[in-house]
């Protein structure tokens, strides 16, 4: 199964999957739907995609026209692929790859602020939650105006306790949902 950038200045491009079965590719109707909800938002946004796999998210919004991304994975493979993949694609540019954690990551000193966080690791263990929840603990990862968008099986899902973020959005495709949070205005705090 081949995986294409679907929209912006590398639209069409053959994407390499992570090989091996610890990564699930995000499938296109949920991409091209999620960027059809973000639209030109995204142009100049600074994103972070948490457990980047294929690096399919930040590639497809650093084609439309993001400002940069920051791709972590802890997969050797994972991160050779998303390093093959920003080059098929023209767009090494404004990307950084790290080998690391991105709950170390999140919970380590603070170096810059993101407009997206984007949080799609394995299923059913609970790991979107922890990644949430470590943001919400530190809202500052994310700009004023930034958002977190977690993408699970919708059976995974439940309320998360937050303090900082609130959830403004949730969307349904088949097996996939995706939820998106913002930071709570200051007089909700």
């Amino acid at each position: 199964m081949g995986m294409r950038v679907i929209g912006g200045s590398a639209r069409g491009r053959k994407l390499r999957l992570v090989p091996g079965t610890s990564t699930r590719p995000v499938r296109s109707v949920v991409r091209e739907s999620l960027f059809n909800i973000l639209g030109v938002w995204v142009r100049g946004t600074r994103w972070l995609d948490m457990f980047a796999g294929t690096g399919s998210i930040g590639i497809e919004a650093l084609s439309r026209g993001a400002g940069s991304c920051l791709f972590l994975d802890t997969s050797r493979n994972a991160v050779r692929t998303i390093k093959l993949n920003l080059e098929a694609t023209g767009l090494s540019r404004d990307s950084e790859i790290r080998q690391a954690d991105a709950f170390r990551y999140l919970e380590g000193e603070y170096d810059r602020e993101f407009d997206v966080i984007y949080i799609a690791p394995p299923q059913y263990r609970e790991l979107w939650k922890r990644g949430l929840l470590l943001i919400d603990a530190r809202p500052d990862w994310l700009s004023p105006d930034g958002i977190a968008i977690v993408q699970i099986d919708p059976n995974e899902y439940e309320e998360p306790d937050l303090k900082n973020l609130a959830q403004y959005d949730s969307r349904r495709y088949g097996s996939t949902l995706l939820c998106f949070y913002e930071r709570k205005a200051a007089e909700n705090l």
